[in-house]
């Protein structure tokens, strides 16, 4: 099937039915009648072969036919095979996910991420933890502030249903200068960093339950991300 379409892309000989035609090879291009051009495909023992009908006038090629199919049919596997495919990869939190946990499933997106794939990342809430969807949208900006090195948001958290959705594409590989809001997101990220080793030498967490310590660090992280945020859209505008 593939074969036959590649095929009924082109006129070939008798199916050319234009007065002239413009016959391309390596020594240039010139404009002969079509009747001509067919004379000058059966002294040669090959084809007259319409490359360009929308061209005028229509361009053409003096070639072996089964040649000629040859040729396309390797440049579009060498085609094929030089597209990257880019494949959707899956993280899902629970709203109560804890450290542990967390960084497990931030170092698979890490690597999906590098690999050019893109990751949709979602917190699941089941039953009556619909109640907590504050508690897994801080825990996505979180993610995607810890992300912003690998990949860039394409969209805020968004609730469907009883998923909350964060979408993140990789970022083209090849190093750029840094620009000043880039410093100022890492120096905003070193300071979060810094709150959380903190609060944890300080044991703030030691009376909330077991996933507080991963709430109250995704806060930290969450409103570092959203007031580097604001800070960009206010020298955007």
């Amino acid at each position: 099937m593939k074969n036959d379409n590649i095929k009924n892309q082109y006129r070939v000989n008798e199916q050319i039915r234009v007065r002239e035609v413009r016959i391309v090879g390596d020594a240039g291009s010139t404009v002969v009648p079509t009747r001509q051009a067919l004379d000058m495909a059966r002294d040669q023992g090959v084809d007259l072969v319409e490359i360009s009908p929308n061209a005028n006038p229509p361009v053409c090629r003096l070639i072996d036919y089964s040649k000629f199919l040859y040729q396309q049919k390797k440049r579009q596997k060498e085609m094929k095979a030089k597209q990257v495919k880019v494949e959707v990869k899956e993280i899902r939190f629970g709203p109560q996910t804890d450290e542990h946990d967390y960084q497990f499933k931030l170092k698979h997106a890490k690597e999906f991420l590098q690999e050019g794939n893109k990751v949709r990342a979602y917190v699941f809430f089941r039953g009556r933890s619909i109640l907590f969807k504050e508690q897994g949208e801080v825990l996505l900006l979180r993610f995607a502030n810890d992300l912003e090195e690998f990949g860039k948001v394409e969209g805020m958290p968004s609730l469907e249903g009883k998923k909350m959705f964060l979408y993140l594409a990789p970022k083209k590989a090849g190093a750029q200068k840094k620009s000043q809001q880039a410093r100022d997101r890492e120096a905003a990220e070193a300071e979060a960093k810094e709150s959380v080793r903190l609060n944890q030498s300080n044991n703030i967490d030691a009376e909330t339950p077991a996933n507080g310590g991963l709430l109250a660090n995704a806060k930290i992280s969450a409103d570092a991300l959203k007031k580097l945020t604001e800070s960009e859209e206010e020298s955007a505008q």
